[in-house]
C-alpha cells in the first residue's frame, strides 16, 4: 500500500532530515524497547535514522552474582541503542534514583552523549534525569498515567514538575490533548499512526482455517483495561466463534483471566508476527473497559486492524470514536450484547462481496504515516532546541517606541513590512546588515495584520489568514518567531437552502443531490455522468464545465466568480478555478499541506519576534518616496506594486480589491466553521469568517467579517488574464533593467502567492543577495564612511 502524496516516503523524510539538528536524543521509558505495542519504536527508529538515539529502558534485576550496571545493546533492525539497568532486588525511592542517575550517565558517557534531546515517556523519570544539561526536554505524553491501577503517589507532582520543565509536549490522542493543553503553552496533538504497508501484508497472506470457524481477535497489552466480564460474555454468548487474545498480561494474573474452549491466550508476538496474527482472524476486537485509566487513550492498533482490512468492533472509546465512528468497517458498542451484535455484523461485512467499506478504511488511513509524524514532531522539538539555546531577548517594543534617529546608511531600505519585507529584513539582520524597513501603513504584517478589536477578539482586519504548507523548512523558519496552534481549515457553501463541504467531496453530493455514494469510484462515476467535456480548455468556465458540468459549475463557482473578480469566468485564465479542487473522498479540510496551523499569539505577534533586532529601524505610516532620497542605502527591496514603482508608465496593474465588514455579536458561535461561502450572486458579500474557530479565543462575544469583493481600494488579487499578465511582462522588462533593486512579493512580481509562498521567495531572494550585501559592507568599510 503506498503512501499518499502527501506523506513523504521514508527517504525523503529521511532527506528532509539530514539537513535538521542532531542533537542526540535521550529517551526515558518506563517500559521495554521490545515492547512491539506503542509508538516509541516507529518514532525512534525513524529518528535514529540522522542521529543518535538511546533508550533508557525499565531496568530489570541484576543476575546472580554479577554486580549492577548498565547493558548496552544496538538494535540491529534501528541503529537504536538500548541501555537496560540491572538493579538489586530491594533498591527503591531515592536510593534507586541514585543509581540510576549514574547508570544514566554512564550510558550516556559510552555513547558519547552531551546536551541531548530528553525525551520523556513518564514523568517517573525526571528525578533520574533532572541534572542532565538538555538541548530541549520533550514530554511525549501517552496516556493519564495517574488514572492507571499501582500508579505510584508521588507520579502526580513529577508530571508538574515536567510540565513546567518540557520545552514541546506531545499527547497520544486529542482528547488527551483537550485535558492537558492548558498545563503548556506548547503542546500538539498527535494521534496514533500506522506502517500501513507493514500491517497490509495481511490481506494477502495465506492461512490454515482448516475448520472455517469464524475467528476474532485482539493484540496488546491484557491489564486493567481490558473488560475481561464482557470478554468472557461474548465468547460464552458465541461458543460457534474462535476468539484469540494475543499479548502480554501486565498487572493481571492468569487465574483472574475467563476461560472458555473458544477463547485462547497465546502470549506476546513480535511486531513481524502480527500481520500474521490478522490474516488468521476475520474481525478484529478491542474489548477496552470504560474506566478512569482508558479514559484518554488513543489505540495504535485502531489503524493498525484497519490498516490489514478487518473491520472493528470496539467499546465507546472517545479517540476511536472521534476519528473512525463514522467508518463503516467501525462499530462501536457499549454492552456486551451490542459487542456481539457488531461482531456478528462486522463477520457479515468481511465476507460481502461489496467492498466499499475496504474502499472507505484505505482512504480514512490515506493521510497516516509515521514519517508524517516524525517530520512534525521534528520541526517543533528542533524549534524547541533552538530557542532553549538563544539568549532570552529584552522585551519586545511597542511599534511606536523604535527608534527616531535613522542611520545615516543601511545596507538595505526595504519597502513593505508583510511577510516578504520582514523575513528579509530578519535575514540581512542576522548577518550583521543594517536595515530600514518602511510600510505606509500604520503597522506590520501587512494584510497578516491582527489585532484586538473593541470587544477584545482577536480578528484579521484584512480578512482571514490561514497558514498551510507542505515546506518543512518554511515552517520551521517561522517557527523561530511563533508557537503554534493546530487548526485544520474547513469551509462551508451557502447553497440551495443548506450549508454543505466546500471544496465539493462526496459529502456535498450526498448532502445535494442524495446520491448514496458510498466510494471513490461511485462519486468519479457520478460526477463523470455530470461533465461535459470541453475539447480545447482556455478560461475557468472551461476546467469546471469540464470536470463536474455546468449544473455545479453554476452552483458553486459561477456566481462566486463572478462577485470575486467582478468578472465572469468565461473571461478568466483557467488557473482560477483550477485552485479549488473536486473531491472523490470525504476529506472536508480546505487544504491538504501537511503543516497547517495558526500562530498562538497571532500573526501580529510572529512579525514583532521577527523583526525584534537592533539592526532593523522601523517606520510606519510613511510614503516610499517620501524616503527613499533621505537616506543612503546599497540595496533597495521593493514589495509593493511594481507598476506604482516605475509611476504606472505603461498603465496601471488591475487589480481586484476588497471591503470588510467587521461586526461583534453577543453570542460564543456565529456559525458551525470559521468560514461559510456564499456562491450565490444575489448575496452581495461572498464570505463570512468567524475568528475565534481559527485562533481558539475563549470569549463570551464574537466577531466575524463581511468580505465584499471591490474594483477600487488596495490591491490584493492580480486579476489573471492574458493581457494583464502581458502588461506585467513589460513592467518585468523594466525591472530587469534595475540591477540594484530586488521586486519580492505579490504585488511586485503581479503574482497570487499563499504566505508560505512569498516567504519562500523572499528567502530565495535572500540567498541571492547575501554576497551583494556583504560587496556593499566592504566597499563601506575601505571608503571609511561613517556609519552611526
Amino acid at each position: 500500500m503506498p503512501e499518499s502524496v502527501s506523506n513523504p516516503p521514508e527517504s525523503r523524510v529521511i532527506d528532509l532530515l539530514d539537513a535538521r539538528r542532531t542533537d542526540p536524543i535521550v529517551c526515558l521509558s518506563h517500559l521495554r524497547w521490545n515492547f512491539v505495542f506503542q509508538r516509541p519504536q516507529h518514532l525512534l527508529s525513524r529518528f535514529a535514522a540522522t542521529r543518535t538515539v538511546l533508550v533508557f529502558e525499565e531496568p530489570l534485576p541484576v543476575e546472580a552474582g554479577a554486580a549492577m550496571g548498565v547493558d548496552l545493546r544496538v538494535c540491529a533492525a534501528s541503529g537504536v541503542v538500548v541501555a537496560t539497568p540491572r538493579l538489586p532486588d530491594g533498591l527503591d525511592g531515592p536510593s534507586r534514583n541514585a543509581v540510576l542517575r549514574q547508570l544514566l550517565d554512564e550510558a550516556m558517557a559510552a555513547q558519547d552523549i552531551e546536551r541531548p534531546v530528553l525525551w520523556y515517556y513518564t514523568p517517573m523519570m525526571v528525578p533520574v534525569a533532572r541534572h542532565i544539561e538538555a538541548a530541549a526536554v520533550v514530554y511525549d505524553c501517552m496516556d493519564e498515567l495517574a488514572n492507571f491501577r499501582f500508579a505510584p503517589p508521588e507520579l502526580t507532582t513529577l508530571e508538574r514538575e515536567l510540565f513546567a520543565s518540557a520545552d514541546v509536549v506531545f499527547t497520544g490522542g486529542h482528547t488527551l490533548y483537550e485535558a492537558k493543553k492548558a498545563l503548556h503553552d506548547n503542546i500538539h496533538p498527535f494521534p496514533s499512526s500506522v506502517d500501513r504497508t507493514h500491517f497490509a501484508r495481511a490481506r494477502s497472506m495465506a492461512t490454515d482455517r482448516a475448520n472455517g470457524r469464524p475467528r476474532l481477535g485482539f493484540f496488546g497489552v491484557i491489564d486493567e483495561r481490558m473488560d475481561l466480564e464482557l470478554i468472557s460474555r461474548v465468547a460464552e454468548a458465541r461458543p460457534e466463534w474462535d476468539f484469540e487474545m494475543v499479548g502480554p498480561l501486565a498487572k493481571i494474573a492468569p487465574h483472574d483471566l475467563p476461560q472458555h474452549p473458544n477463547l485462547t491466550y497465546p502470549g506476546q508476538k513480535s511486531y513481524d508476527d502480527l500481520p500474521g496474527c490478522l490474516a488468521r482472524w476475520d474481525v478484529a476486537l478491542m474489548p477496552f473497559a470504560i474506566n478512569e485509566s482508558t479514559r484518554f487513550i488513543s489505540p495504535t492498533k485502531t489503524p493498525e486492524y484497519l490498516a490489514a482490512g478487518r473491520p472493528v468492533v470496539s467499546t465507546p472509546v472517545r479517540d476511536v470514536i472521534r476519528h473512525y465512528g463514522e467508518l463503516e468497517a467501525v462499530r462501536i458498542a457499549a454492552t456486551a450484547e451490542e459487542f456481539v451484535a457488531g461482531c456478528a455484523a462486522m463477520l457479515a461485512l468481511t465476507h460481502s462481496t461489496d467492498r466499499a467499506w475496504l474502499a472507505e478504511v484505505d482512504e480514512a488511513l490515506s493521510t497516516l504515516s509515521w514519517d508524517r509524524t516524525l517530520l512534525r514532531m521534528t520541526v517543533l522539538v528542533d524549534a524547541a532546541a533552538r530557542k532553549r539555546s538563544t539568549p532570552a531577548a529584552p522585551a519586545k517594543a511597542a511599534p511606536a517606541a523604535w527608534p527616531p534617529i535613522r542611520r545615516s546608511h543601511y545596507d538595505a531600505l526595504i519597502v513593505g513590512a508583510g511577510f516578504a519585507g520582514s523575513v528579509l529584513a530578519e535575514r540581512l539582520a542576522s548577518e550583521g546588515r543594517h536595515v530600514l524597513l518602511i510600510d505606509r501603513r500604520p503597522h506590520i504584517g501587512g494584510n497578516a495584520f491582527d489585532k484586538l478589536d473593541a470587544a477584545g477578539v482577536l480578528i484579521h482586519q484584512y480578512g482571514p489568514h490561514i497558514f498551510h504548507t507542505n515546506s518543512a523548512d518554511i515552517f520551521q523558519y517561522l517557527s523561530r518567531f511563533t508557537e503554534w496552534r493546530p487548526y485544520e481549515h474547513r469551509v462551508l457553501a451557502d447553497v440551495a437552502g443548506q450549508q454543505v463541504p466546500m471544496p465539493i467531496n462526496r459529502t456535498t453530493l450526498n448532502t445535494l443531490y442524495g446520491a448514496g455514494l458510498k466510494s471513490d469510484a461511485e462519486a468519479e462515476a457520478f460526477l463523470a455522468s455530470r461533465a461535459e467535456p470541453v475539447e480545447r480548455i482556455r478560461t475557468s468556465e472551461d476546467v469546471v464545465v469540464n470536470a463536474i458540468g455546468r449544473e455545479l459549475y453554476e452552483t458553486f463557482f459561477r456566481g462566486y466568480t463572478r462577485k470575486q473578480w467582478g468578472l465572469d469566468p468565461s473571461e478568466l485564465d483557467k488557473s482560477v478555478t483550477a485552485r479549488v479542487p473536486t473531491r472523490t473522498n470525504t476529506d472536508d479540510r480546505y487544504f491538504t499541506d501537511t503543516f497547517q496551523a495558526m500562530p498562538k499569539h497571532g500573526y501580529t505577534r510572529m512579525f514583532e519576534n521577527m523583526l525584534d533586532s537592533p539592526r532593523i529601524h522601523i517606520e510606519t505610516g510613511v510614503e516610499y518616496r517620501d524616503v527613499v532620497d533621505e537616506v543612503l542605502y546599497d540595496r533597495l527591496i521593493f514589495t509593493g506594486p511594481i507598476d506604482e514603482f516605475f509611476d504606472h508608465r505603461f498603465g496601471r496593474l488591475p487589480y481586484r480589491s476588497l471591503r470588510f465588514q467587521h461586526e461583534t455579536h453577543d453570542r460564543e458561535v456565529f456559525q458551525p466553521v470559521a468560514t461559510v461561502n456564499y456562491p450565490d450572486e444575489a448575496t452581495p458579500w461572498t464570505r463570512i469568517t468567524e475568528y475565534k474557530h481559527l485562533t481558539g479565543q475563549a470569549h463570551r462575544r464574537t466577531s466575524v467579517t463581511y468580505e465584499y469583493p471591490a474594483a477600487d481600494g488596495d490591491p490584493y488579487y492580480p486579476i489573471p488574464r492574458a493581457e494583464n499578465q502581458a502588461l506585467f511582462k513589460r513592467y518585468e522588462a523594466l525591472a530587469a533593467e534595475r540591477p540594484d533593486v530586488t521586486f519580492v512579493g505579490r504585488l511586485a512580481t503581479y503574482r497570487y502567492y499563499n504566505m508560505d509562498q512569498v516567504v519562500g521567495q523572499a528567502l530565495a531572494a535572500w540567498r541571492r543577495l547575501s554576497p551583494v550585501a556583504q560587496e556593499g559592507a566592504t566597499r563601506v568599510a575601505a571608503s571609511g564612511t561613517a556609519v552611526i
